[in-house]
This record gives structure tokens, C-alpha cells and sequence, in this order.
């Protein structure tokens, strides 16, 4: 079938990586019930950090959209990971939760969430379609402008 996760993402020209191990003392995501719940991903290519520093201060809205992005493409990364690789069993993308690494004048988290946001309904659909909340803080781990996590339903 054409309309299909995996068929999204081919047509979007991206081969999930392998799932991150964890940088510290947590696991990369949980399951409860029916639902699944992912740490915080950061916008990692080829397994390095693509987008570093802070929004407003160095790093443009496209570069943050772009980061987003990444963190996103790590987030089904990990859920398919914990999903034993069946992508089909997201029921629906619940909750995205964006930290944007900020320089306190900088006030478009919202923008840069976008990123995120927008290639999770390109590739989910309608189940990909969300809340989320978009905030700024003064640093990430590894100096990372952008981190991602998400909460799916999952069948």
C-alpha cells in the first residue's frame, strides 16, 4: 500500500537511522498502556550533532526548523525502535514537546517547533496532527539548539 508510513518517508527521501543509544542514566523511551513516550531527541545526523548553539544568537529560524526536524526523524527513529520495528502501530502522534535552545530575545519557539511538527504530519497524516508546546531555554545538552520529545498512542 502506497499510503503507509514507510512509504511516506521513502517519498520524503529519509531512511530512519538507527535509535540513539541513551547519553546518560535514562531509557530511550517507555511504554504504559497504550501509550509511548520518547526522551528527548536531539537533531542528530549520521549519528553527529547537525545544529548546535542558540536561536537569536548564531543560529537562524531555518537552521532551528531544520533541527527540529532532525529531532523528529531521531523521535520515529526511537518509536520504531520500541515498536520492534512496525511503524503501522502508531495510532496517533498525542503530544510534541520542542525546547529551543534561546538567547532571551528570541521569541519564534514556535517557528522553529514547525520543523518538527510539519514533517510528523507529512509523514504520519491526520494521526500525525498534535499538541505541542514550544519553549525556550538557555542551553541543551552537548550544546544542541533544538531537543524533541513525544508522547504516541500506540495500538
Amino acid at each position: 500500500m502506497a499510503d503507509t508510513i514507510e512509504a511516506r518517508l521513502a517519498a520524503a527521501g529519509v531512511t530512519l537511522p538507527q535509535a540513539a543509544a541513551p547519553a546518560a542514566n535514562y531509557v530511550p523511551t517507555i511504554t504504559f498502556g497504550n501509550l509511548l513516550q520518547t526522551s528527548g531527541q536531539l537533531p542528530l545526523d549520521g549519528g553527529k550533532l547537525a545544529v548546535s548553539g542558540k536561536l537569536g544568537a548564531g543560529v537562524s529560524l531555518e537552521d532551528g526548523q531544520k533541527a527540529a526536524r532532525f529531532c523528529a526523524i531521531n523521535v520515529l527513529a526511537q518509536a520504531k525502535t520500541a515498536l520492534g520495528g512496525d511503524l503501522s502501530r502508531i495510532g496517533r502522534l498525542l503530544k510534541l514537546t520542542v525546547f529551543v535552545a534561546s538567547d532571551a530575545s528570541f521569541t519564534e519557539q514556535h517557528k522553529v517547533a514547525n520543523g518538527a511538527s510539519d514533517f510528523l504530519v507529512e509523514i504520519l497524516g491526520d494521526a500525525g496532527r498534535h499538541a505541542r508546546s514550544a519553549v525556550g531555554v538557555p542551553a541543551l545538552p552537548m550544546d544542541a539548539a533544538v531537543e524533541v520529545e513525544a508522547l504516541f498512542e500506540i495500538r
